[in-house]
């Protein structure tokens, strides 16, 4: 738990200033809470006659006689006060002083919660965007591992959970010691027997109340991954509605949901059991501890050897009563902590995951595109199986090769690969003759455009979808890119034209639509590599054509490496390479491929039929 704490702390450092500010404000709060405690001891005095008077002013001789020196200045100016103007008027004034110091025991209190917003806040908005940024920078593997529905728990659910449970304990963990050590000091003062005593049953009391607690921690964990569980139905639900209510699945998920909704009802009854536990068994323990105080206290006060007078006994259960409190707050800080250091484990597992895609030590400078890209003896696998086998191919500037074959042969692999999603297992691709490994992310990519089957637009206006390759691009760039991916026309029947929001990853437009609007898109970023995944696989005839005009004027003058499904959309390649289980088993233009009369002409003529 420390270590996560010290974890957690790191995000506490921008804003130390404020978290200082809180300190001081918090030392004086508790310095005034005594007080305000202390300065009712000589108004009982007063009330029951048993005032200690003292004639003559009190010289100060050093820190090691302060308490003395106080008690004695302050009975003092109270003889003085009750003998020039009686009793009254004493009692008045200690009601005044008792006033202003209620006042500013308050006003440092809003004081140090007032500078801590600062420190929360902050902490909460840092650690959102550390996510966020670790979530970007991980791995494509990662996500096909990881449930969308889990990533969304971490990133929503368990960073509240660490800003309810732990951000929010930070006030009682500063404030409450510091009360307590205050108030201790005070109580040895008034009484060091009687304080020595007590320190007996406080250790007792803390043991049991942490005894409860054990479990909470682990209880807390299962409680956010089931959290994560349901979810990932959720998203899933969303996400595959049509087939759900297609396939009458709807009783099936909804049993899968409710099992998991359920195992976390009965998670979360647990753990709120034991945290509700915490409160009233810490009291019950609190007035134990006080009657047994009163009992030896009492005892104390009788015993004239003790010193212990009555007034200063009354003030010292004042004083303990207001020790519980604090101690009662550290103890459901406890709980709290250990709660929400379950779902901070779940956060630092994101922020910790190293990514296997790592950046060169030096990287290569490579601007723009000059001879071609070249994979050597490129084998590669995803988990135990091979998918790619000694895989080597040349693609030369400006030229298009299209990559075909059955489902499982490895064609969008060599597209994840090229773009490094992932990593070759064997052998090396090459850009220029310089391996992508030894590039940057950003400058390899910066090299590629990429158009997949699945349109990926953003809840955003057409504008901004077009715009998201190319900083500061002008209203002209992406008309005229628009335009090349004959997605003009359709924009500006849009309600709003380029401003027109498309809704939710572009539902609001048809599925050619959308494509072009990819292809806009690739096209304002001006690549000198273009990667086409199967872009016009899912579009119906109509669409096929404008997308595919669209493609070819996009890929004039590029190298492209295209991975096609439909092979009529690659007749005019330059190279058509046929795969199979991770291997080229034929490689040739569109002709020659169809005289030699094997793999190619096959499913050619396959799809005709069909």
């Amino acid at each position: 738990m420390d270590n996560m704490l010290k974890k957690l702390l790191r995000f506490a450092r921008p804003y130390k200033g404020y978290g200082l500010l809180n300190i001081i404000c918090n030392v004086l709060y508790a310095i005034f809470n005594v007080l305000s405690i202390v300065i009712f001891i000589p108004t009982l005095g007063i009330l029951f006659d048993n005032q200690e008077e003292v004639y003559q002013k009190p010289v100060y001789q050093g820190f090691s006689n302060l308490k003395s020196y106080a008690e004695d200045s302050l009975n003092y100016f109270l003889t003085q006060k009750v003998a020039e103007e009686g009793p009254i008027a004493a009692l008045i004034f200690i009601c005044l002083a008792s006033i202003v110091i209620f006042f500013f025991k308050n006003l440092f209190r809003y004081a140090a919660m007032y500078f801590l917003a600062f420190l929360r806040t902050g902490m909460v908005k840092d650690l959102q965007d550390t996510l966020y940024h670790s979530v970007l920078s991980l791995p494509i593997a990662f996500f096909s591992e990881k449930r969308k529905g889990d990533l969304l728990s971490r990133m929503t659910s368990d960073i509240k959970e660490v800003e309810g449970s732990i951000i929010n304990s930070l006030e009682a963990l500063v404030r409450e010691p510091i009360t307590i050590l205050i108030v201790l000091i005070s109580m040895l003062l008034i009484s060091a027997k009687l304080t020595l005593f007590v320190f007996i049953f406080l250790p007792i009391a803390g043991f049991v109340i942490s005894a409860v607690g054990k479990r909470l921690k682990a209880q807390s964990l299962e409680a956010q991954k089931e959290n994560g569980v349901f979810l990932s139905f959720l998203e899933e639900t969303l996400t595959g509605l049509k087939v759900i209510k297609g396939f009458n699945a709807e009783h099936k998920l909804a049993k899968k949901f409710t099992d998991s909704t359920n195992r976390f009802k009965n998670i979360m009854t647990s753990v709120l059991q034991r945290k509700g536990l915490a409160s009233p068994l810490s009291e019950f323990l609190g007035v134990a501890v006080v009657i047994t105080v009163l009992w030896y206290g009492g005892s104390l006060v009788f015993d004239d050897s003790s010193g212990l007078q009555p007034q200063d006994f009354m003030g010292y259960i004042g004083l303990f009563y207001t020790i519980i409190n604090p101690v009662k707050a550290i103890t459901t800080v406890n709980y709290s902590i250990k709660k929400g250091n379950a779902a901070a484990e779940r956060i630092f597992e994101i922020l910790y995951t190293q990514n296997p895609i790592t950046e060169p030590s030096v990287p290569q400078e490579i601007n723009t595109l000059t001879q071609g890209i070249t994979f050597d003896k490129v084998s590669f696998k995803y988990e135990e199986d091979y998918v790619l086998r000694e895989f080597s191919l040349q693609v030369n500037k400006g030229h298009t090769v299209a990559l075909v074959g059955q489902s499982g042969s490895g064609k969008s692999t060599v597209a994840n690969l090229v773009t490094r999603f992932y990593d070759v297992t064997e052998g090396s691709i090459e850009i220029d003759g310089i391996n992508i490994k030894d590039i940057s992310k950003k400058t390899l990519r910066n090299l590629m455009g990429l158009v997949t089957q699945d349109s990926i637009l953003f809840n955003d206006t057409v504008q901004n979808n077009i715009a998201l390759g190319k900083e500061n691009a002008s209203e002209e760039e992406i008309v005229e890119a628009a335009k090349i991916a004959n997605a003009h026309d359709f924009i500006m029947e849009l309600p709003q034209g380029y401003n027109t929001n498309i809704g939710d990853s572009g539902n609001k437009l048809s599925g050619g639509q959308k494509q072009r609007l990819s292809i806009a898109r690739a096209v304002l970023k001006n690549p000198p590599i273009m990667i086409l995944d199967e872009a016009t696989s899912a579009l119906d005839t109509e669409s096929e054509r404008l997308v595919q005009d669209a493609l070819e004027k996009m890929m004039r003058n590029r190298t492209s490496i295209v991975i096609a499904h439909r092979l009529s959309t690659i007749q005019n390649a330059d190279s058509i390479v046929v795969m199979k289980k991770g291997k080229i088993v034929e490689q040739g233009t569109h002709e020659e491929l169809m005289s030699s009369q094997k793999g190619y002409k096959k499913l050619v003529e396959l799809q005709t039929l069909a």
